[in-house]
């Protein structure tokens, strides 16, 4: 069957099914009221304004509780939809791989590696680059995951079954016995509230990211084995380091910006709960190996290598011959994994050091030096097959997730830091109470008190100095007591002086007098991360980045961090800050400045990508964003965030993980080798010219005296920031300013009302520039062909103009007060609309949208049929919100649900 027919007909299956569901615990009035619905939004969406004005006639006569039936059923067809698009993907990706065998599969490891042997990239090259390859993907709990766990949960057990009916050799009665599993759970899901009653606590939230861990957990490795594997086929006489090519990192309980439930203890207690999953894991993975290699000397006489060190952790721990007895004593293998399986236990009790040597792993390198005795003694003895099937995997997943899963980060407001350290001072003596403070004589107390900041010994602080405090104590001690490995680094939001650096220096050798002080504490080295994310602060992170390397402790320390520095630029806040082809020249040429400066300076760059789910805060395809790095500033190092909604697309079907974390790799191996295009430095001068022009687009529209009005009445941000869908509040700051509103809150309510406004406005005011001169669009058009970076902005650019929907947010633009302000700001909004789309289009060359992407202009107009009269039940709900003072929880209710279900059908949310 054609991979269309196979998805048409699940969905259709899928359809039928919930169809009845309906019937059955709504009723057939419900049903038809359904069916009514869905044919007028289908004229809708075919372009017969009418059908709207005949739907609005239709549901303002509806009670709520039909409305909410309706959103409901809109809603859960369309996770449906969503499951049955996965499958379809991984039924995709499986007979890709079929039909291009015995070649790979496209972007895949092995595509890379035998692309980087087509040019010419000699073994030792690669080698080197393998090695300089480190990839941490860091999750985020920004409030994105608009899906409940219980939903999630029901909507994978549906795959699980749906994989089951997959198989050919069902018999009739265990097929009808699948199919009733599937009805069941479809009913159970129609009758599982969609909305979460209370918003997630931290711990919840870190919870939900290591749910996500089994499946990474056998993934990863198999990733670090394919490209050990291809490197291996390709060049064969290479042997190549591949311990840190993936990792992963965690925002989770560390993300303290804007975050009052972010506590020292919920830090602890993260820590606590990443290493206690480790360690559960590496057990489990030991167990298992127990149960299978039991090989024994008897056979494989080289295995005895293994008695000597048995009999030497026997001497040293008299606990481990009667755990060893049940054990034959001439399986080797089985006796020193046990001994390995103890001491994971102990690890995982935090045993108390006594009296003699601690059984305790105080690294994952002395767990993986462990392991690799029993596969040294295995390859000695004849079973490679078993050492790199069964022990490497486990191997690869100690130097991936090491005792910690995840490296924590934290993150703060480099204005909280400032304030803190006035406070300090002026508590020790040093700043009179009335005395201001410039950049300069900051940067002078940093420097001069530092040597002595583990001395002093601040009383009097308000409560947020003593929880900063109490911060980098609990950092301290975590860092003591199992390594800087289960650390990430110490992010600072909006870095906007070199003094917002040295803090973190500061404040961390503060923490030395923690318990009296360490031996081990010079050399513990937290790195500090400056954060840019305005369009000014990208400008001037060289300027910030320089002051700070000029300085010679902050030199020093990132010398004591191997002379590299991790740069974080955010895509969400310089995009809701100037526009999306302003935000998008300004990362860009950022890191091509901030490499530039690091390198005179002598150090190398690790550039970490805020990026999110939603094409406004910097999403689209992982693999093409990376190809659309500056070249000349990627080493193959680099991280990347996972927010919200983009944990379970990614990392909640094993396939998917899999094809995910390898294009992620290919893309990092082509990025780093592949020669940049030639005429770059002639076309930075243009993007910089359609970047100035596009800035000042989108700050004449968000800078309107009428614009937050329009942006309050046109969109459901009200109703978005009372979402209990994360632990975050919507705001950093009191007040309705669009500075003061986080940049996912800001992408949200512009995806809700179709408009997609973060990802697109501004683009058509850039490209006019050069439109509008002799020959400038065989210069657009030759910069969309050649260079990585502009092919991907504009092909972003292009699918978030595709996905919005003039004639959905038509409706919302009238929703608003009809007054003359309002009214400039929504002609501002078609004008800019259809000057990027047609200004797109001449640069694409294409006739209509998406053109050379059928599929996906069809998939697009499919689904729109069914978002549509979701959108339109919202507005009837915020009309009736609106027009009533003190709207009743059942009308709060359904805005909440048709926030959900609009969110399923669009597959983003912020």
């Amino acid at each position: 069957m054609a991979t269309d027919q196979r998805l048409r007909r699940e969905i259709d299956d899928l359809g039928r099914i919930f169809g009845d569901t309906v019937r059955r615990f709504a009723g057939d009035g419900a049903f038809e009221l359904v069916e009514s619905v869905r044919r007028l939004a289908r004229r809708f969406c075919d372009g017969d304004l009418a059908a709207a004005d005949e739907l609005d006639a239709l549901l303002r006569g509806l009670t709520a509780d039909q409305l909410r039936v309706l959103t409901r059923s809109f809603g859960t067809f369309l996770e449906l939809a969503n499951l049955a698009e996965d499958r379809q993907r991984v039924r995709s990706l499986r007979d890709r791989e079929r039909d291009e065998h015995p070649n790979p599969r496209k972007e895949s490891i092995l595509d890379a590696v035998r692309k980087l042997k087509e040019l010419g990239v000699p073994a030792e090259q690669v080698a080197e680059l393998v090695e300089r390859v480190h990839v941490e993907l860091v999750f985020t709990a920004h409030p994105t995951e608009a899906k409940r766990k219980s939903i999630r949960g029901k909507l994978r057990v549906l795959r699980q079954i749906l994989l089951r009916l997959d198989t050919h050799t069902l018999t009739q009665r265990e097929e009808e016995s699948q199919r009733d599993l599937v009805r069941r759970e479809i009913e159970k899901l129609w009758q599982t509230d969609i909305i979460r009653p209370t918003r997630p606590t931290v711990i919840e939230e870190v919870d939900r990211g290591l749910s996500f861990m089994p499946v990474i957990w056998d993934t990863a490795p198999q990733i670090v084995g394919e490209l050990r594997e291809a490197v291996a086929e390709v060049y064969p006489d290479v042997a190549v380091a591949t311990s840190g090519v993936l990792r992963f990192g965690s925002w989770m309980g560390g993300d303290r910006d804007g975050h009052p439930y972010v506590t020292p203890e919920i830090t602890e207690q993260t820590l606590g709960y990443l290493r206690k999953a480790a360690l559960e894991r590496h057990w489990k993975t030991c167990d298992a190996l127990i149960t299978s290699v039991s090989i024994s000397v008897r056979q494989a006489p080289p295995l005895d290598a293994l008695f000597e060190p048995i009999a030497a952790a026997c001497a040293k721990w008299p606990e481990l011959p009667d755990l060893l007895e049940p054990i034959p004593p001439l399986e080797a293998p089985r006796r020193w994994l046990r001994i390995v399986g103890w001491r994971i236990e102990q690890t995982l009790a935090d045993a108390p050091e006594g009296l003699g040597p601690s059984p305790v792993y105080r690294s994952a390198e002395e767990l993986a030096a462990d392991v690799r005795r029993v596969r040294d003694a295995l390859v000695e003895s004849g079973d490679l097959e078993v050492a790199e099937t069964e022990i490497d995997p486990w191997l690869d997943q100690i130097a991936t997730f090491g005792l910690h899963m995840a490296r924590l980060d934290v993150r703060q407001h480099s204005e909280l830091y400032a304030g803190v350290m006035v406070e300090v001072w002026r508590a020790i003596g040093l700043v009179k109470p009335d005395e201001a403070i410039d950049e300069d004589r900051r940067c002078e107390l940093l420097v001069e008190t530092l040597p002595i900041a583990a001395n002093l010994d601040p009383v009097g602080l308000s409560d947020t100095a003593q929880e900063t405090l109490e911060l980098f104590r609990v950092l301290r001690r975590a860092a003591r007591r199992h390594g800087m490995a289960c650390l990430g680094g110490h992010v600072v939001s909006m870095t906007k002086h070199a003094s917002d650096l040295l803090t973190i220096l500061w404040l961390w050798k503060w923490s030395e007098r923690v318990d009296g002080g360490a031996p081990e504490d010079p050399c513990l080295c937290l790195p500090a991360i400056p954060l840019f994310e305005t369009i000014s602060d990208l400008e001037s992170a060289t300027e910030i980045l320089g002051k700070a390397l000029a300085t010679p402790a902050y030199r020093q320390h990132v010398r004591d961090c191997g002379d590299r520095q991790t740069v974080m630029i955010g895509y969400s806040d310089s995009t809701k800050d100037g526009g999306y082809l302003a935000a998008a020249w300004a990362l860009q040429s950022g890191q091509i400045a901030v490499h530039d400066l690091a390198e005179k300076h002598g150090v190398d760059v690790t550039f970490f990508h805020g990026r999110g789910g939603s094409l406004g805060r910097g999403g689209g395809p992982a693999a093409r964003s990376i190809l659309s790095l500056p070249p000349e500033t990627f080493d193959g190092s680099l991280r990347l965030t996972e927010q919200g909604e983009v944990l379970a697309e990614r990392y909640d079907d094993p396939a998917i993980a899999h094809r995910h974390l390898e294009q992620v790799i290919w893309a990092v191996l082509m990025a780093t080798t592949t020669p940049p295009p030639k005429p770059t430095s002639g076309y930075r001068e243009q993007m910089q010219r359609m970047a100035e022009a596009s800035l000042a687009a989108y700050r004449e529209l968000v800078t309107h005296p009428a614009f937050v009005r329009f942006f309050r009445e046109a969109t459901p941000i009200g109703e978005i920031e009372n979402l209990p869908i994360g632990s975050r509040p919507a705001k950093r700051k009191k007040g309705d300013a669009i500075e003061d509103l986080r940049a996912i809150p800001w992408v949200f309510a512009w995806t809700q009302c179709r408009c997609l406004l973060p990802a697109w406005y501004g683009l058509g005011a850039g490209l006019e520039v050069l439109l509008a001169e002799k020959g400038g669009q065989e210069t657009l058009r030759q910069m969309y062909e050649q260079w990585p970076f502009f092919r991907a902005t504009i092909s972003n650019a292009e699918l978030a103009l595709a996905k919005s929907n003039r004639p959905v947010f038509d409706r919302y633009a009238k929703n608003s007060a009809a007054d003359a302000g309002m009214a400039e700001i929504a002609e501002l909004l078609d004008a800019e609309y259809e000057r990027a789309r047609r200004t797109l289009l001449a640069v694409t060359g294409e006739q209509e949208l998406l053109d050379t992407v059928p599929w996906l202009k069809e998939s697009i107009k499919v689904r729109n049929r069914y978002v549509d009269p979701l959108n339109l039940i919202q507005l009837e709900v915020m009309r009736r919100i609106r027009e009533t003072a003190d709207p009743p929880e059942e009308l709060r209710h359904l805005s909440q649900l048709s926030i959900k279900c609009v969110a399923a059908g669009m597959r983003t949310t912020g």
